[in-house]
């Protein structure tokens, strides 16, 4: 049987608890066996005080036989305490203060008496089992300290490791809905105010929680995506092989059309891949490339595209030996910007222009690219949805497949960039890039 974590903080800090208590026993049994206590001592001076004083009063007025009736009238266990020597006399009485003097060797006080006629004693009490001492021994522990270790260590123990347990196991029941597909669990709320290393835990879950469910939900739009664009290719070319068998006469026209469906099915099926590849394939982004030399070879590529439109394409760059190298992939970069002014150019009217500028800021060094087109642009909290997958807004006329600006967005973010969308007085679209541009000792 395995034994949960409750119960192994619960008998670890009872025992801990129990063996401190026990251990500042054992300290004070040490101490307290080579330190006599502060209250026996003044028991113990206060009754000597008073029966020294009375047998030397006894032995002024009656002599040894005063004295002797005196200690006779004791009680055995006090008349056992007092022992007396008689000393030779002097010549000079010893003065009253003298006389009135009490000293004491460890636990034996003792005192000098003197009478009239010179004769001299000396009076000693033992005091030693006056006040009853027994040591305290390692083991002998008194029961009250005893219950205070015991419940109150189990009390203490008990708070402490539930405290440790609670959280932990809300943390298994959320992994546990999450593995049973309830991606909607969240655990930061029950963490309460908690501010330690388990709920920074519990907050990491959240975040990996909404990920997952962002993932998951993005993958279910695509998939939803994919197979109504894939439906209506399919459907016309089902449509044209019917045709077919129906007027053989028309089959060369008809399989010029499933020739066009299936082209536009396999382009489909590329750009998926594409994307894929920029959101979920760790591609190694080490290579050095000159950003500059890149989009001129993507504008003079796209300027013969352009053309058959009426399109003109302006590019604009920094001065000439500016640093715009990028530190990255190369062919990702491309695919993003090739992507973004392709884009551009399907919704510039024939006769206007597409503009393409390069921007550096040294001070943050770091680099923009602005694409901007003279089309109808976009409503202005429609600025995050373009990056989505299958969004078109407003008449494509060249039926998109809505992919484009998700990949140039994957491929941005990829490279620690940012990419965003503005519409200028509701007409064109500006596409910004921003890319981070690497110092020249980083390249050496």
């Amino acid at each position: 049987m395995r034994i949960r974590l409750f119960w192994k903080i619960l008998f670890s800090f009872w025992l801990t608890f129990i063996c401190i208590v026990e251990g500042v026993w054992i300290i004070f049994s040490i101490n307290d066996s080579q330190h006599p206590r502060p209250w026996e001592i003044k028991i113990q001076r206060s009754v000597a005080d008073v029966q020294l004083n009375s047998a030397r009063s006894a032995f002024i007025l009656g002599g040894i036989k005063g004295l002797k009736l005196l200690r006779d009238s004791w009680p055995e266990s006090d008349a056992a305490r007092l022992s007396f020597d008689l000393e030779s006399s002097g010549k000079t009485e010893i003065s009253q203060a003298h006389n009135q003097s009490i000293s004491n060797t460890g636990q034996i006080y003792h005192t000098t008496a003197t009478r009239s006629n010179g004769s001299q004693i000396r009076l000693n009490y033992d005091t030693t089992e006056l006040v009853p001492h027994h040591k305290p021994g390692p083991f002998n522990i008194p029961p009250e300290l005893a219950i205070l270790g015991l419940l109150g260590g189990l009390l203490f123990s008990s708070l402490l490791a539930w405290y440790l347990t609670a959280p932990v196991w809300r943390l298994r029941m959320g992994f546990e809905k999450l593995a049973e597909g309830v991606l909607d669990i969240r655990l930061g709320s029950l963490m309460g105010r908690r501010r330690d290393e388990i709920a920074d835990l519990a907050r990491d879950f959240d975040k990996m929680a909404c990920r997952m469910e962002s993932i998951v939900k993005s993958r279910e739009r695509l998939l939803h995506d994919v197979s109504h664009e894939l439906r209506s290719p399919l459907a016309r070319q089902h449509i044209a092989i019917g045709l077919a068998r129906q007027s053989p006469a028309r089959t060369p026209v008809l399989l010029d059309r499933i020739e066009k469906e299936s082209s536009r099915m396999d382009d489909l099926v590329g750009e998926l891949l594409t994307l894929s590849r920029a959101e979920y394939e760790n591609r190694p982004l080490d290579e050095y490339f000159d950003l500059e030399e890149l989009i001129k070879i993507i504008v003079n590529n796209s300027r013969f595209e352009a053309a058959q439109d009426g399109i003109e394409i302006n590019f604009s760059a920094p001065l000439a030996n500016e640093n715009v190298t990028i530190k990255g992939d190369a062919e990702l970069m491309r695919r993003a910007l090739e992507n973004v002014i392709r884009n551009a150019i399907r919704h510039t009217p024939s006769g206007t222009s597409v503009d393409v500028a390069l921007e550096i800021d040294k001070t943050s060094s770091r680099c923009s690219i602005k694409i901007s087109d003279h089309g109808p642009g976009i409503p202005a909290d429609s600025s995050e949805e373009i990056f989505e997958p299958f969004v078109r807004l407003g008449q494509n006329k060249s039926h998109g497949s809505g992919l484009g600006l998700s990949i140039a967005k994957r491929a941005v973010t990829a490279h620690n960039g940012t990419i965003n969308a503005s519409t200028d007085n509701g007409s064109g679209l500006t596409i910004t890039m921003t890319l981070a541009v690497e110092p020249e000792e980083e390249q050496q």
